[in-house]
């Protein structure tokens, strides 16, 4: 889901469960007039506040801010060569991206 589908999304849910804006905002200890500019794309819900509307509604925070983007490709094998790399000295940083080089032609 890209953001600009966030607050409709999170309104189409509200609508979904029959609440009013006051009612999720009453629930949420937040105005009435934050959960509009949410469902407007004027701001976005802080993490909190998120977590609390997921647990209202019944349902999880990927369902209600989407996927992470196909492109997104880190994985824990990238973090892990990440934080090897990061311990080596100078040298053998400089070894090893020779070596990728060579690797690559």
């Amino acid at each position: 889901m890209n953001s600009e589908n966030y607050g409709t999304h999170i309104k189409h849910i509200r609508q979904k469960m029959g609440l009013t804006q006051n009612q999720v905002a009453e629930a949420l200890g937040v105005t009435p007039g934050y959960i509009s500019n949410v469902e407007n794309n004027r701001t976005a819900m802080s993490l909190r506040i998120l977590t609390y509307y997921a647990k209202l509604c019944g349902c999880s925070l990927d369902s209600l801010v989407g996927t992470l983007d196909p492109e997104y490709s880190e994985t824990a094998l990238d973090r892990e060569l990440y934080n090897a790399i990061m311990q080596l000295d100078v040298d053998t940083k400089e070894k090893l991206l020779k070596t990728i080089e060579l690797w690559n032609l």
